[in-house]
């Protein structure tokens, strides 16, 4: 994996959702900063630790 990239928009119910392009990974947050870490944190988990560049695309 070289790369995931996350398509991002904000929640009807507040907040923020993030979705992997071409891969199904998913998370959620309250805040921007919040969401970051929940983006690394799903991509290590989905990957097994194997991460590299995260990039968060904002709609």
């Amino acid at each position: 994996m070289d790369e995931v990239i996350f398509m991002v928009k904000e929640s009807d119910e507040g907040g923020y959702q993030a979705s992997a392009l071409g891969h199904a990974i998913f998370t959620e947050a309250d805040n921007w900063d919040e969401l970051k870490e929940n983006v690394k944190d799903a991509v290590i988990c989905h990957f097994d630790d194997q991460t590299g560049l995260i990039f968060l695309v904002s709609t």
